[in-house]
Order: structure tokens, then C-alpha cells, then sequence
């Protein structure tokens, strides 16, 4: 048997409310577990000596920032970072440091150019990703030069191009976070 409708739960046309509505925890932990997921998954594909795959963590971090700009909180880098730093192999601290200032940075942006499209989304998001994965060779210990530059450079192409396929999921992910359940009793 249904419960009886909720009161803040949403109308039809005709007036009729149904008892559907959001789920707490799925709108709470899709987003943290969509970036933890991120983080494990490119261990899973490819293991070569010259990096490839995109830090699929660090992406759908700023996915979801850029799309849901309040959702995550400023201090989010440092716990999301340090389970990235646990699966990507980089030195412990770097993924926190670095995360945490995209965040700020992010921040920035949002606060100096509320409305903005598509277009400057994914110039904010590929500068980000830049700086990320420029700034990670010296954390990661690696002396820069233009030999290590250069085998980076696929894996900064691949992670610009990837990613408003990434804005995709995560959009995808957020319409399942806040899908109406219906609750029976």
C-alpha cells in the first residue's frame, strides 16, 4: 500500500500529488562516489610507460563543480584528493594540494563570471586540467624538460577532448541523483 502523498512532493496537472520524492542518500552520494570512482578507474585499463589515460577523478571533479557550482564544499580537495593520491601513484599530498587549489581557483571564477556558457565552461575546465597535469610532473618528482612535455602532451589533448563527454555523465549522473522514488509501505 502507498503512503499517503507528501506535502511538499510534486503536483500533476490536474492537481493530484504523488508520493515520490527524493532520495537523500542517492542525492548525497552520487556526486562523492562518481569522483572516488574516477579516481580508481584509470588503473583498471592501461599500464604503459608514458601516461595516457586522463585523471578521470580530478575531471569529474571539476565536471561536477562547473555544473553544480555550491555543491561541493571549498574543503573538498583535501579528503577526494588524498583517495586519488591512494590509487594514482603520485607522491601523497600532491592530488590534496593540487585539488584544493583548483577548487579555489574554480571559486574564483564562479564568483568574477556567474553566467557563463558552455564555451567558457570548457576554456575554465582545460585550463584547469592543464595546470593540473603541467603542476603534477615536478610534485610527482620528475624533472620537467621537453622530452617529458611532449609524452605528456597526448594525455592533456585526450583529457580536453574528453571532456564534455564528461559533463555528459555527470549531467546523467545528476538527473539519476535527483530521480523521484516512490516510496511503499
Amino acid at each position: 500500500m502507498s503512503s499517503r502523498p507528501k506535502p511538499y512532493s510534486r503536483a500533476d496537472m490536474y492537481g493530484r500529488r504523488t508520493n515520490r520524492v527524493h532520495s537523500p542518500t542517492r542525492a548525497a552520494l552520487v556526486p562523492y562516489v562518481s569522483v572516488m570512482l574516477g579516481s580508481v578507474l584509470p588503473t583498471y585499463f592501461i599500464f604503459s610507460t608514458a601516461p595516457l589515460m586522463p585523471p578521470l577523478g580530478f575531471m569529474i571533479l571539476i565536471a561536477w563543480r562547473i555544473t553544480r557550482p555550491r555543491f561541493f564544499p571549498l574543503w573538498i580537495g583535501v579528503p577526494l584528493g588524498a583517495f586519488d593520491d591512494l590509487f594514482s601513484g603520485q607522491p601523497f599530498g600532491s592530488a590534496i594540494l593540487l585539488w584544493s587549489l583548483s577548487m579555489l581557483v574554480l571559486e574564483i571564477v564562479e564568483a568574477r563570471f556567474p553566467w557563463r556558457g558552455f564555451w567558457q565552461d570548457w576554456l575554465a575546465a582545460s585550463l584547469a586540467i592543464l595546470a593540473y597535469l603541467l603542476l603534477a610532473l615536478p610534485l610527482s618528482g620528475v624533472t620537467p624538460n621537453t622530452y617529458m612535455l611532449f609524452a605528456t602532451l597526448p594525455q592533456i589533448l585526450l583529457s580536453i577532448l574528453l571532456y564534455p563527454l564528461i559533463v555528459l555523465f555527470v549531467l546523467k549522473l545528476d538527473r539519476f541523483r535527483l530521480r523521484r522514488i516512490k516510496e511503499i509501505y
